[in-house]
């Protein structure tokens, strides 16, 4: 596992970074692939904060703790996220049961226009083009998603549909989904 450790209001320990990674270490049992994981310690007069964004296999989890010890913020953020990825995975293979084998992620294009050619009447000018894989869910797990996701939409590949839905936060703060008729 590839760990990034950001260090805010707090210098930077060489002991403390051991001891999160031996921590940290846990998680691969649970991980087929490489992961990768971004924490930040951060001090704040008594409250020591541990943050952490981790990226494996496609799971994006993260958990925050704050106590008045370091070391018990760093235990603490571990026992969340370590609960979270048992969770996530424990869903995906019920999930995996229920699916079809057939069912394979839907590719993509999506490109970006440039206005200032647009307004002259001319053919739109693409400005950067990207071929995505939409990954096979349903819209329970794209909901999840996106909310540990910062993007305002998902595009995925409905799994009871075997279409392309995007789902976007709205305005409003509820959730849209397109879905092909």
């Amino acid at each position: 596992m590839q760990i990034n450790v950001t260090f805010r209001n707090l210098d930077p320990s060489d002991h403390l970074r051991q001891y999160l990674s031996e921590k940290m270490e846990r998680l691969d049992k649970y991980l087929e692939t490489a992961a990768e994981a971004h924490v930040v310690l951060r001090v704040e007069k008594f409250r020591h904060t541990a943050d952490v964004s981790l990226s494996a296999n496609g799971l994006r989890i993260k958990g925050v703790e704050e106590t008045e010890d370091m070391y018990s913020a760093i235990d603490l953020v571990v026992d969340n996220v370590e609960k979270q990825v048992k969770r996530q995975l424990a869903k995906r293979k019920s999930r995996k049961g229920q699916q079809q084998d057939n069912i394979k992620a839907l590719s993509f294009t999506m490109n970006v226009l440039d206005r200032a050619h647009m307004d002259g009447g001319e053919e739109p000018v693409y400005v950067k083009t990207t071929r995505i894989q939409a990954k096979p869910m349903d819209v329970e797990e794209a909901i999840e998603e996106l909310d540990l996701i910062k993007n305002d939409f998902l595009v995925f590949t409905n799994t009871k549909s075997n279409t392309i839905n995007v789902i976007y936060r709205r305005k409003d703060g509820n959730l849209g989904v397109f879905e092909p008729v």
